[in-house]
């Protein structure tokens, strides 16, 4: 079962790139990182979002398995 998790692999707290890994693993988080600035530009709300969410996801946690 997948679970949205902060990724390991953050710019700012992991929160958009733990998203895009969520929605699609293939896709560059990049798209989701300019969805997002554009969409908080319109509605600064989502800042308080972003900010709640880096504090409440988990990390993701990586498997070192051979």
């Amino acid at each position: 079962m997948k679970r949205l998790t902060r990724s390991n692999d953050k710019l700012v707290a992991g929160v958009i790139s733990g998203i895009s890994n969520y929605v699609n693993p293939e896709l560059d988080p990049v798209f989701f990182r300019l969805a997002f600035a554009f969409i908080a530009f319109l509605n600064p709300a989502l800042i308080l979002i972003y900010l709640g969410m880096a504090i409440i996801l988990p990390t993701e946690v990586v498997s070192y398995s051979k």
